[in-house]
């Protein structure tokens, strides 16, 4: 449950204030928590930058009431934006390629929004084109672009960040997340910078995503099953600074099946692929903590459980690793 005691007014009033919940699978020396952010209303990370740009937008006359919000996204991003732009009195359309959760893109149409679809083989460059496409076709649209807006990441300093040193008295020794747009790390490692914590930022990304493009090391760009998180165009990831990252792991989406199934069955935890990354690679960063080869300001590790498996089940993500990947 929230931290929420007392009744609320609307359904934007009970995003954030996830549970922080610590993963057994961990070493006792170093223990890693996971902010539950199924706990939103839209059962995602993504509804804290729904609400966060939504409103910063309508307070800086980016959009106005009763305008549209147009947006690429695999299905989250619009899932939050969705719970947002009705409370608020805003039109949305989100673009979306064809092979992301079908359960994702029902639950945005269900909110009131509409989707397009484009090829899957065109990836998410495509879906951005497109996007900015139908804005220019209709008055009053704008794209808040999760991929370069930096309330993206705003909302994760203002939100997501404060709530993680809180619930651990500042004590963070790494945060370790999952990079598709890069908002949640970039945002939390701002919060970081500025209250002087040196606590290690480690990016997570399947293994054929490009990412350590940025950083200057060698790719093999490939195709991954894991949803949410990953590029192939860092060009299009323009949040990410490189030199805010202390280190980047890439896991690929066998160890990733695994681990969502082992969360389940051992930890009651029913979350999706980007989660079960981050699960891998925290538990590896607190192993290199205990066994002193990473040095961290504190011994704890901290990372973050983006959504639901419940998203994900048309997919097999409880299948077989075979029909899963098929």
């Amino acid at each position: 449950m929230t931290t929420h005691r007392e009744p609320l007014d609307s359904v934007l009033e009970a995003v954030g204030e996830t549970p922080l919940v610590r993963v057994h699978a961990a070493p006792e020396e170093v223990p890693v928590y996971a902010k539950l952010e199924t706990f939103n209303p839209g059962a995602s990370v993504k509804d804290r930058i729904g609400k966060h740009m939504l409103e910063r937008m309508l307070e800086e006359g980016t959009v106005s009431p009763g305008g549209t919000v147009i947006e690429p996204t695999a299905g989250n991003t619009g899932i939050g934006l969705a719970v947002a732009a009705g409370r608020l009195d805003l039109e949305a359309v989100f673009v979306v390629p064809e092979r992301f959760s079908v359960e994702k893109q029902q639950l945005m149409r269900a909110l009131g929004a509409e989707v397009v679809n484009t090829p899957s083989e065109d990836g998410m460059s495509r879906a951005i084109e497109r996007a900015h496409e139908l804005a220019e076709e209709l008055d009053g649209a704008v794209v808040p672009q999760q991929f370069s807006n930096p309330l993206n990441a705003e909302s994760h300093y203002a939100t997501t960040a404060p709530e993680i040193y809180d619930a651990l008295d500042g004590e963070v020794g790494a945060v370790v997340a999952g990079m598709g747009t890069g908002g949640t790390l970039m945002g939390i490692a701002d919060y970081a910078a500025e209250r002087g914590s040196d606590a290690l930022m480690v990016g997570v990304q399947p293994e054929g995503s490009t990412y350590g493009d940025l950083l200057g090391e060698e790719t093999e760009e490939g195709e991954y099953k894991t949803e949410g998180i990953g590029t192939h165009d860092v060009s299009t990831n323009e949040l990410v600074d490189p030199e805010r990252l202390d280190d980047l792991k890439t896991i690929s989406d066998r160890a990733i099946h695994e681990e969502m199934a082992r969360l389940a069955s051992e930890e009651g935890h029913l979350v999706a692929s980007s989660a079960a990354a981050n699960s891998l690679a925290a538990l590896e960063v607190a192993a290199a903590i205990r066994d002193g080869d990473v040095d961290a300001p504190h011994e704890t590790v901290v990372t973050v459980f983006c959504d639901s498996s419940e998203r994900y089940l048309s997919k097999g993500v409880y299948r077989p690793f075979e029909e899963w990947q098929g």
